[in-house]
């Protein structure tokens, strides 16, 4: 598996974390993600299959990285939770700056690696 597989793979094993919080522990979403806020449990568990969808883009995408398709439905992913989370961080108030940092961080990184990459995989006959 390449790099960028591994990468993605790391991100997805990550969100899975906030499914988690999102369905059991929504207080600990709600200090790890949205800390200016309160949340509801239907906030949280929509979140969780939120993010549960995009790790699963992650995950596919790891082991299929030829796949432009799903490649591109991938880095969009990341491009939609990037522009949501700086959202909520700088209209909503919703987000403390340290938390918008770590969220910028893996989707940022992962925006430009999947850019960088675009090319770089052969496309699949189908």
């Amino acid at each position: 598996m390449e790099a960028l597989g591994w990468w993605l793979m790391l991100v997805g094993s990550l969100r899975l974390a906030s499914v988690w919080f999102g369905f059991v522990d929504i207080w600990a979403l709600r200090r790890a993600v949205f800390s200016q806020t309160t949340m509801s449990e239907i906030h949280g568990r929509t979140f969780g299959v939120w993010t549960l969808l995009t790790c699963t883009l992650c995950f596919l995408c790891a082991f299929n990285l030829d796949d432009k398709p799903l490649y591109l439905a991938t880095f969009l992913s990341f491009i939609y939770a990037l522009c949501h989370f700086a959202t909520e961080y700088l209209i909503y108030h919703t987000m403390a700056i340290q938390n918008l940092a770590t969220v910028g961080f893996f989707a940022g990184t992962s925006i430009v690696w999947m850019l960088v990459q675009w090319n770089a995989h052969k496309p699949k006959l189908h």
